[in-house]
């Protein structure tokens, strides 16, 4: 019978193998790049707003599995959400792999799966890269964000 550390793991592996929106958005709203110098992470996010609506996400990077498969979940989890729900999910994301709320996955869906990060403190900040970069292109940030 499979764990859920088993499955985590799975979802992880498969994000980074095929990750869902990695592509340019040639006519983006907003971009933002990020990089996590410990790891060798590197992410752009790619945004077309409309209304206050993420219409279309993607990013593009390089990295460990943890990042790519962050980005990619990324991605899923804020397409079709306004500004203020995606920056709502991006507190309650970092609040878990940070351990802030131990334990506390209510709402995060398949972003559950990096709950185990916090249990590796140099990981925390490959899984919350994209997050950040997500974060400065909502802001229109133009200053490349960095994990250090």
């Amino acid at each position: 019978m499979l764990d859920v550390r088993d499955l985590y793991q799975q979802t992880i592996l498969d994000h980074n193998r095929s990750p869902r929106n990695r592509r340019e958005i040639d006519d983006a709203d907003r971009v933002a790049s990020g990089n996590n110098p410990l790891c060798g992470d590197k992410v752009t996010v790619y945004l077309k707003i409309k209304d206050d609506v993420i219409t279309d996400v993607s990013f593009s990077g390089s990295g460990c599995a943890i990042s790519q498969a962050s980005a990619s979940l990324m991605t899923t989890s804020v397409m079709g959400k306004s500004s203020a729900e995606a920056e709502q999910l991006f507190a309650r994301f970092h609040a878990m792999v940070a351990g802030e709320h131990q334990g506390d996955c209510e709402g995060l869906g398949k972003l559950a799966v990096f709950s185990g990060v916090r249990q590796f403190p140099a990981r925390v900040k490959c899984a919350n890269l994209a997050w950040h970069t997500l974060r400065a292109a909502l802001e229109a940030e133009t200053k490349p964000i960095s994990t250090e």
